[in-house]
């Protein structure tokens, strides 16, 4: 680890919940948006954790998260327009509650605060058992394919773990028309992930195999 990964890391960090609670608390205009405060907790909290022991542990893994120039313009576009549904989701949740829009019961809420957590937990093992995942598509040196663990259930776990992650914050922040504007990213990252394969299947040996191996990319017995 160093002074320099460090900062670097607790910058974005900061920034992260400066730009989100912004987005939520700015158009609700009040603080007083419970749903938005449940979530800034079980995004940022897990999050704080997470990036400490991957600091301590796998600097280098830490590294590969906080790289987000996407070099692919068919991925750029992808990042960009799930950036922007993020941007509308959010600001769609806080001016619903300012303007006193329907608001799904808390329990829904909280059941899909315990989806989150659980996706989160799923997040974390991807996490441990793919060392070489970075936020863009790319092939590091002396990277091999991971067919082990949930790699062996469908090819790319981390995605199936975003999409739950995504699909419930809409639901912990209780707005419905939020919740449709996310219904966008199942969309987006399929096809990321087509691209994405096509890449890896020509640059990494042996993920033609296994892709054969596995058929499931997202969802076990569904896509």
């Amino acid at each position: 680890m160093t002074m320099k990964l460090f900062l670097q890391a607790i910058l974005k960090y900061l920034l992260g919940v400066v730009l989100v609670g912004v987005l939520i608390f700015l158009p609700a205009g009040s603080l007083q948006f419970v749903n938005g405060w449940l979530l800034m907790g079980i995004l940022f909290i897990p999050m704080f954790f997470s990036g400490v022991v991957m600091m301590v542990k796998n600097p280098s893994l830490l590294q590969k998260r906080l790289e987000a120039k996407e070099k692919q313009r068919e991925q750029n576009l992808v990042v960009k327009l799930s950036g922007l549904m993020f941007l509308a989701g959010f600001m769609m949740a806080g001016l619903g509650f300012r303007l006193g829009w329907y608001i799904l019961p808390r329990a829904v809420s909280f059941g899909a605060a315990a989806v989150f957590l659980a996706a989160y937990l799923l997040y974390a093992e991807v996490l441990r058992e793919n060392t070489y995942l970075s936020r863009t598509i790319e092939v590091q040196e002396n990277q091999k394919v991971i067919d082990t663990g949930l790699y062996a259930v469908v090819r790319h776990p981390m995605y199936s773990a975003t999409l739950l992650l995504f699909l419930s914050m809409p639901l912990v922040l209780g707005s419905v028309y939020s919740f449709l504007l996310f219904l966008a990213y199942p969309f987006l990252i399929a096809h990321r992930i087509k691209h994405e394969e096509l890449f890896l299947q020509k640059e990494l040996p042996g993920y033609g195999e296994y892709c054969q191996r596995v058929k499931y990319r997202l969802i076990p017995h569904i896509w």
